[in-house]
């Protein structure tokens, strides 16, 4: 057996410490000795209101940044992002073919009505996340876990009692794969793998995450949620790790509008906005100390509806080629958004870890050769001022990606005069059309669930559950097979994104940077190096004013 500890010394060392008299000599310090603010509340801006806080549904990141919060998995993500941290479990075993994962839980973990967490609440939220009866919208990432017999069970044609997860005894968990993943364990920082509790569920069914009702063993638990306003987690004091959380309450406020929210964050009433589309230059000028950017893990791309009864147009190659190449990336990028995002001619962003990015010719032509090849294909196509094309884009209901559309359908009129109508939509509304295939071209985005290149590339497998394209390519599909056990997988991913940027059946646009407006007390405690972004509040604090 193979062993592999996730408890780094410094932790270790930590938890031996009583955290009693941890929190009576650290009363006004943080980790690293800083003086702390005396309140210590969070208050931040998201676009729009969560898909959900129960892990086995949840699918956006709003949704799962409250989750984190709430739940706690078997690990967590570090600080930098390049390493796992415990989170219910202490450490893991590998088997020497890489198919069996035993974990051993900690026995402190305990859920917030005071029952102990144990290895069964993982089996039955996993069994849970992959049934048919649950339709989670994000069962397909069980499957992406390798998990033994977990194709039937998603398919109803397995007892959920056959998916590869086990507990031995109370705190040991036992999984077994299909086939060896060597970033297995990254994978176990998303949401759809955190535990939950049955009882809770099967006493309250789809109204067991009402705040009177949830039961949760996350850092903090949810003590308010009004729908598109605000949600508020406080302070767990069940969590094993309670007496080194610093922030007593995260709120997340409900705000639309970008430009409303910098106002209130500059009314001091936030402490974390994003950036509006094209005010980086002027803010990180005026405000020095509370802006911030960094890169993310996350691409922007527009998805073609490729299904039988989607937009005859979009079936011809050369129409989707011609309107990727007809948009000038670098005017959104360096005029539209100004944050630093870098232009994307490929699917996965350069940021993401030991990927290397392929050449794909159209990334080494200027633009000017963009253009007139896209002029050459749309005409081959048979498209011109006798037949022109029109369509409809849509895209959630933001400044920024009006944007963007606006820019977008301005450059497919000048350069082909194609007819692009735009159309936005409230995010639960675009998530279901995009789901449903109601659009013809819709905006998409995606930031990695975990590090490595596969997060962002099996979106584009034929049954991913993400694919809203509904593009199916075999070539595309063994090549991604075949990436999950090779030893060095980026020449494959290379031939994928080549293939990608051949068929086109998403028109990658930016990859993202990280634009925000922070109370620069909270800044030293954020994770800004971890490109995921995977921050958890216990984590936070705000310093005390020099």
């Amino acid at each position: 057996m193979k062993m592999t500890t996730m408890l780094k010394a410094s932790t270790a060392a930590l938890l031996i410490t009583s955290g009693a008299a941890w929190a009576e000599a650290h009363a006004m310090t943080g980790p690293n000795g800083e003086a702390l603010a005396e309140t210590q509340e969070f208050v931040y801006r998201v676009l729009d209101e969560h898909s959900s806080v129960d892990p086995g549904i949840v699918e956006d990141v709003t949704g799962s940044e409250l989750v984190r919060d709430l739940f706690e998995g078997l690990y967590n993500d570090s600080k930098t992002g390049d390493t796992l941290e415990p989170g219910v479990a202490l450490s893991h075993t590998v088997s020497d073919d890489g198919l069996v994962y035993t974990f051993t839980l900690r026995e402190d973990a305990k859920w917030s009505n005071g029952d102990p967490v144990t290895a069964g609440d993982f089996v039955y939220a996993w069994r849970r996340a992959a049934s048919p009866e649950l339709a989670s919208p994000y069962s397909w990432y069980m499957e992406l876990m390798a998990l033994e017999n977990v194709g039937a069970v998603l398919a109803g044609d397995a007892p959920l009692e056959d998916l590869g997860v086990t507990a031995i005894d109370d705190y040991t968990l036992e999984v077994t794969l299909t086939e060896p993943l060597p970033y297995f364990p990254q994978m176990l920082t998303h949401a759809t793998t955190f535990p939950v509790p049955q009882s809770v569920i099967e006493a309250f069914g789809d109204q067991w995450t009402r705040p009177e009702n949830i039961v949760s063993n996350g850092a903090y638990v949810l003590s308010e949620h009004i729908p598109q306003e605000r949600s508020v987690r406080v302070k767990n004091d069940m969590y094993w790790d309670a007496d080194n959380t610093i922030i007593e309450s995260v709120t997340a406020l409900v705000i639309n509008d970008e430009n409303q929210a910098l106002t209130r964050f500059l009314a001091d009433e936030l402490d974390r906005t994003e950036v509006p589309a094209g005010q980086f230059p002027r803010l990180s000028e005026e405000y020095p100390e509370q802006t911030v950017s960094f890169p993310r893990l996350c691409n922007y791309y527009y998805s073609f509806n490729l299904r039988d009864d989607g937009p005859e147009a979009f079936k011809d190659v050369r129409v989707r080629q011609a309107l990727a190449m007809a948009i000038d990336r670098d005017v959104i990028t360096d005029n539209v958004l100004a944050g630093g995002q870098p232009a994307a001619y490929t699917f996965t962003p350069a940021a993401t870890a030991n990927f290397e990015v392929p050449d794909v010719e159209m990334a080494s032509m200027t633009q000017q050769e963009r253009n007139e090849k896209a002029i050459e294909l749309l005409a081959e196509a048979g498209y011109g001022p006798d037949n022109p094309l029109s369509f409809e884009m849509v895209y959630n209901t933001s400044d920024a990606h009006r944007s963007i559309a606006v820019a977008m359908s301005q450059m497919w009129k000048q350069t082909l005069g194609v007819e692009a109508t735009l159309a936005n939509q409230e995010w639960q509304t675009f998530l279901e059309a995009r789901d449903n295939g109601d659009f013809e071209l819709a905006r998409g985005a995606w930031c990695g669930d975990y590090n490595e290149a596969s997060t962002f590339l099996d979106l584009l497998q034929t049954n991913s559950g993400y694919n809203d394209a509904k593009y199916s390519n075999s070539e595309v599909d063994q090549l991604l097979a075949e990436a999950k056990t090779a030893s060095d997988p980026n020449p494959l991913y290379e031939q994928v994104e080549q293939i990608i940027a051949e068929d086109m059946p998403v028109i990658p646009i930016y990859h993202y940077a990280g634009n925000y407006m922070m109370d620069e007390a909270l800044i030293p405690s954020w994770p800004v190096e971890n490109v995921q972004q995977n921050w958890y509040s216990k984590d936070l604090y705000f310093v005390a004013d020099e």
